[in-house]
């Protein structure tokens, strides 16, 4: 009977061990990334003194340029970091991959072309004339043997310096300063992009806008040569915010209609 009692015992705990074996066991994948996690990082480099595409309230960069790069990354899945730097540092940057984009109001040129890729335009952007509002230039042709102010590296440096010579070009690292000059009668204009002559105007009595525009150019994101995936999938982030209209809100955010 102790045998047999035994036997019982032995295979009821083989019968428990093997039941054990075939119950499904559920363990965390630890390399899954949760639903709502950034798949990277998309760093972006500006010039955060252009307003209103790129200016700071604060410590925070904001701006037309701002919104749209976190709209193209937020469509990507990508978390975005800004980089404020000096305008003629941004080519370099991205040709050199310390930023993966730039986005600062940048007009495609074939000089830049040479160094980085440019997406599809987001914008147009107007070169104007900032003068003193009792000043004699009427019209561009006015602008011969003037002393002008310019951002340095911007297509308003590279137009008056080419149109007019080196010799009639003063260069600042940034509008603000080219205007307070403007103001304290340094120089006889300013050229710059037109939204931010605007806000400039705005902001500081006795200046006025030249009624002629200086030139009229297209915005986009310079993006590595080397990188034509990042390219494509811009575009097609790019594509999908303007047939949203979402491209259409930011900008109307940030520049009322008159």
């Amino acid at each position: 009977m102790k045998k047999f009692l035994a036997l019982i015992l032995a295979l009821t705990m083989v019968f428990a061990l093997a039941a054990c074996g075939t119950a499904p066991v559920e363990t965390p994948d630890a390399g899954a990334p949760e639903a709502d996690a950034p798949a990277g990082k998309l760093v972006m480099g500006t010039n955060a003194a252009f307003p209103p595409y790129e200016f700071k309230e604060g410590e925070t960069i904001v701006g037309i340029d701002a919104d749209i790069a976190a709209a193209i990354a937020a469509k990507l899945g990508m978390e975005l970091e800004i980089k404020d730097m000096a305008f003629e540092s941004l080519i370099p940057a991205v040709a050199g991959g310390s930023v993966d984009i730039v986005l600062a109001g940048m007009t495609v040129t074939d000089e830049r072309k040479e160094s980085v890729n440019f997406s599809e335009s987001y914008a147009t952007g107007i070169q104007s004339v900032i003068i003193a509002a009792d000043s004699a230039i009427a019209t561009i042709d006015d602008l011969t043997g003037k002393v002008i102010g310019v951002q340095t590296g911007t297509t308003g440096d590279i137009y008056c310096s080419g149109d007019y010579g080196e010799e009639a070009v003063k260069r600042y690292d940034n509008g603000a300063l080219a205007v307070q000059a403007l103001l304290n009668g340094q120089i006889d204009c300013v050229v710059i992009d037109n939204q931010p002559a605007q806000a400039f105007v705005a902001a500081n009595e006795g200046l006025k806008i030249l009624d002629t525009e200086y030139a009229v150019e297209d915005y986009a994101i310079a993006i590595a040569k080397e990188d034509t995936e990042l390219l494509a999938n811009v575009n097609a982030a790019l594509a999908e915010l303007k047939a949203e209209g979402k491209i259409d809100e930011i900008v109307s955010k940030y520049i009322k209609a008159e």
